[in-house]
């Protein structure tokens, strides 16, 4: 399943159809479905559905409720934990729950609201409910605020609103319970927003990151935490930043990262000596032996 209604669209077209080239190459039946109007029927004698779509509808539990109510098994988490995911408050809170170190922040849905009192700048700001750095803003001076929280806004009802971070940004994928290599994630110029993740040659990706085994360790563990803490699943990943002490800091739950053979899960699955083909096979047979509802209860 790929494409879809979200503003992820574009990206989650090309995760489907490196998927679908992938498993067609290992003799699997394939159809491609895109449930453009968030309405779909499933070919008859369909095994398993696998998840290539991002973001609302795809990402926030829809689709996944509408599977389970067909009984059919799919790739990623289950549809509670991928409302629960999709919700950064609520992911936060969460993994929060769990000792897990997250910054500072305040929920603002007025475009009128002024600069938060006790935060200090620089800020992030992000739609609650929205993926792939869309709405992401960066406000460094107060004069910045009206103008990033606007666009911010755009992105969604609700805006999160952070203390912005210092240290390194990595990411850690998490499939079958293994936590996979870390990547580094080091924007050539400004931060990591939306150009910089899909602009070739914008973004410099170290796999796996520099990090001696013992921080390595603390960021995998912390990526398992997170996963655990919103409620398990088969695959996601999870974003954050290192400060220099070596504390990772929470930013988000992805439970449907993308699929193309450039896109960061496939990166890190491949550092561990696992290829895309293989990667995708796992997926399936994961899907076939834990089912999200399952597994999530």
């Amino acid at each position: 399943m790929l494409g879809g209604p979200s503003g992820e669209r574009e990206v989650s077209l090309q995760s489907g159809a490196a998927v679908a080239y992938a498993l067609r190459g290992l003799g699997h039946r394939v159809n491609e479905i895109d449930p453009v109007d968030k309405e779909f029927r499933l070919p008859q004698n369909t095994d398993i559905v696998f998840l290539a779509l991002h973001g609302t509808y795809g990402e926030d539990g829809t689709v996944q409720a509408k599977l389970d109510a067909l009984g059919v098994p799919y790739t990623g988490c289950g549809e509670a934990v991928s409302r629960l995911a999709f919700d950064k408050v609520a992911a936060k809170q969460a993994c929060a729950g769990r000792g897990i170190a997250t910054a500072n922040d305040c929920v603002v849905d007025d475009p009128g609201a002024g600069l938060p009192g006790g935060l200090e700048l620089p800020l992030v700001l992000k739609p609650v409910c929205q993926g792939s750095s869309i709405g992401l803003e960066f406000v460094e001076s107060a004069a910045a605020w009206p103008s990033g929280l606007a666009k911010s806004l755009e992105g969604g009802g609700r805006v999160l609103v952070e203390e912005r971070i210092e240290g390194r940004e990595v990411t850690v994928g998490i499939v079958g319970g293994q936590p996979l290599p870390v990547i580094e994630i080091t924007p050539k110029r400004g931060a990591y927003d939306y150009d910089n993740k899909y602009t070739a040659g914008a973004t410099e990706y170290t796999c796996p990151a520099e990090f001696d085994a013992e921080a390595t360790r603390r960021i995998q563990c912390a990526g398992e935490q997170a996963l655990f803490a919103v409620g398990g699943g088969n695959c996601a990943r999870v974003d954050f930043i290192v400060r220099a002490d070596g504390e990772p800091v929470f930013l988000e739950v992805n439970t449907l990262p993308g699929m193309t053979e450039t896109s960061l899960l496939p990166k890190a699955a491949a550092a561990s000596g696992t290829s895309f083909a293989e990667l995708c096979q796992w997926l399936v047979e994961l899907a076939v032996e834990h089912p999200p509802l399952a597994a999530t209860g």
